[in-house]
């Protein structure tokens, strides 16, 4: 399954086998936080090195629901899971006590995201809103999305400043203006396997040059698209069985390393060595 991790080449080095659905990954330092659909309040810690479980540090999040999201920020050096079912963001501490907090957002909260100002993304797939928050939940700024975007599953921010979001409604992914949450340009619009339709886009993960990953959720594939959402190209994984509902993403560009959560297969893949996402085949 695996190539040689000392390749220069972008591989796929690590798999976290398989359990429940994965909600969610992200890492920060030599951790890596995987939450699962029914996590029984839980977010497993792993190694970011070795890739073992540290069953010693488990985080238990009280009265956590189903999450469908999970963001890191080195910044405020803290968690975040979004809770679908209690409409609700938890926060997390990591300077060492683990202290949490949480407070409400719009109905069905899915992807989450930290932008370049340390702010946390909130899409809301019930309310087609974006809801912007500082680390201790106060909000700067709603954006109510256009009407169509029917279930946005998650929104990163560009590196030109601009937002997109993927919707599992349309389905296919666009770029909206910050000011009033309408479609700027879009990519897709019809369910389907070809290169211009998706099947539920779900996580977004984007490199520095602005091309982003799309986890096609249904199709059970990657795709890179470019900032300006006029071509893409498939990122094919060299996993056994192949991807199976990859569904969370997370690009951690200090160790050029891709993380990957499938929701039917509930594994986290790992691609080593990635600069960025040009490459098609790993």
């Amino acid at each position: 399954m695996f190539v040689d991790s000392t390749s220069s080449l972008p591989t796929v080095t690590h798999a976290i086998p398989e359990g429940r659905d994965v909600g969610g990954v992200t890492s920060l330092g030599d951790d890596v936080f995987v939450v699962r659909s029914y996590s029984r309040q839980k977010i497993e810690v792993y190694d970011a090195n070795t890739f073992t479980l540290l069953r010693h540090r488990p985080i238990t999040v009280p009265g956590l629901g189903v999450c469908l999201g999970l963001a890191g920020c080195s910044y405020n050096n803290c968690l975040y899971a979004s809770d679908w079912c209690n409409s609700s963001v938890h926060r997390v501490d990591l300077s060492g006590n683990n202290a949490m907090m949480k407070w409400s957002v719009a109905s069905r909260p899915a992807g989450l995201s930290v932008n370049n100002e340390h702010n946390l993304f909130v899409v809301s797939e019930y309310k087609s809103k974006l809801q912007i928050f500082t680390t201790h939940g106060n909000l700067l700024q709603k954006i109510q999305l256009q009407a169509d975007i029917g279930y946005p599953r998650h929104a990163v921010q560009l590196p030109t400043g601009q937002i997109m979001v993927s919707d599992a409604g349309i389905p296919g992914v666009c770029v909206v203006r910050r000011v009033d949450g309408a479609v700027v340009r879009s990519y897709g619009g019809q369910a389907g396997s070809e290169l211009t339709q998706k099947n539920c886009p779900a996580g977004l993960a984007v490199d520095r040059e602005g091309r982003v990953v799309v986890a096609d959720q249904s199709s059970n594939r990657l795709l890179v698209i470019d900032e300006s959402l006029s071509s893409a190209h498939e990122m094919s994984v060299s996993v056994d069985g192949g991807l199976k509902g990859p569904c969370s993403l997370w690009y951690d560009q200090s160790r050029r390393r891709l993380y990957i959560g499938e929701w039917r297969g509930g594994r986290v893949i790992v691609i080593d060595n990635l600069k960025g996402f040009r490459t098609r085949t790993i």
